[in-house]
């Protein structure tokens, strides 16, 4: 499932005409970093896992779709940001690595 969602994430981001090249390949590259960082927190944290993939599909839907809101942008990334809360200390590279997707999606959806 998260696997899926990730993938579905790397496509959006693919067709994205909304996203300029050299940002669509910063975020190919944090996705990378995510799915490897998603992977190894499923293995003890499935749910938290789960909820940062799907956090991070809908924050990336909404930073990057033709007509953009503004306030969902907004709600999407405070749950984005939220679904890492508490992870400082056990998986600081999933955090810094979310904190970074959740800024540039914030900075696309300008």
């Amino acid at each position: 499932m998260i696997e899926e969602t990730l993938k579905k994430i790397e496509a959006t981001i693919d067709k994205s005409r909304a996203v300029p090249e050299e940002k669509r390949t910063e975020l190919q590259e944090l996705l990378g970093r995510l799915k490897s960082e998603v992977s190894e927190l499923s293995k003890t944290h499935d749910e938290h896992a789960h909820s940062i993939a799907g956090f991070t599909e809908v924050s990336m839907h909404e930073a990057i779709r033709e007509e953009r809101n503004p306030k969902l942008l907004k709600l999407s990334l405070e749950g984005l940001s939220s679904s890492v809360q508490g992870l400082e200390g056990s998986h600081p590279a999933l955090v810094e690595v979310v904190n970074r997707i959740a800024v540039m999606l914030s900075n696309i959806g300008i």
